[in-house]
């Protein structure tokens, strides 16, 4: 039986990860890359043809590991009813934190956008794969909003703000400020989705 590689992918994309969370993008050199994994660096260009491929395969593996959670919350109250539709709000906005207080070193990326990872010179298939991510976190959004009774542009506006913009600007607050979220962190988002999932549902 063939021995597991000594230097997969994901043990690469973890000490890139390392190097992203403490200097940003710009740390995420093919160099640092392999000194960082301890690994020869034709182990990383055997799996990434270069720095671009690196990039974008680290944000897409961190972000792709975020909406999973994320989506499941959203489906996770299945019946066609507005309370059930707040509690899944509800429930989707303390994801953010929870899963950024559990995976503080994936959260610190989440700060920045894909265009700081190279996303202009991303392959098409790694340009697809983000923007199928992007869609079915937003299809999601958008059934939750049905299921509020609302519909149209400015009821996705809410929502997003609500369950995502509005949890992730308090994890990037204090994160970026003293490198730990705060125990009450999980409870504020929640109030606040709870309060805007308020003005979504009189709104309709």
């Amino acid at each position: 039986m063939a021995r597991p590689p000594r230097f997969d992918t994901d043990r690469l994309l973890d000490a890139a990860l390392r190097l992203a969370a403490t200097a940003g993008p710009c740390g995420v050199t093919m160099t640092a890359v392999a000194r960082e994994a301890g690994a020869p660096s034709g182990s990383l260009y055997h799996r990434f043809p270069g720095r671009t491929a690196l990039l974008a395969e680290l944000w897409l593996r961190t972000v792709e590991r975020f909406q999973d959670g994320f989506r499941r919350h959203l489906a996770d109250q299945p019946l066609p009813t507005a309370d059930a539709a707040r509690v899944a709000g509800r429930a989707a906005a303390r994801h953010v934190v929870a899963w950024s207080r559990a995976h503080p070193d994936q959260a610190a990326l989440l700060g920045y956008g894909p265009e700081d990872f190279d996303r202009a010179h991303w392959s098409e298939e790694h340009r697809r794969r983000a923007d199928r991510g992007n869609a079915r976190v937003f299809a999601e959004v958008g059934a939750l909003a049905e299921r509020l009774g609302a519909h149209g542009a400015e009821a996705t506006e809410r929502l997003t703000l609500a369950l995502i913009d509005l949890p992730l600007s308090v994890v990037r607050r204090h994160l970026r400020a003293s490198g730990a979220l705060p125990g009450y962190a999980e409870s504020l988002v929640e109030d606040c989705a709870e309060a805007l999932l308020a003005t979504v549902s009189e709104r309709r």
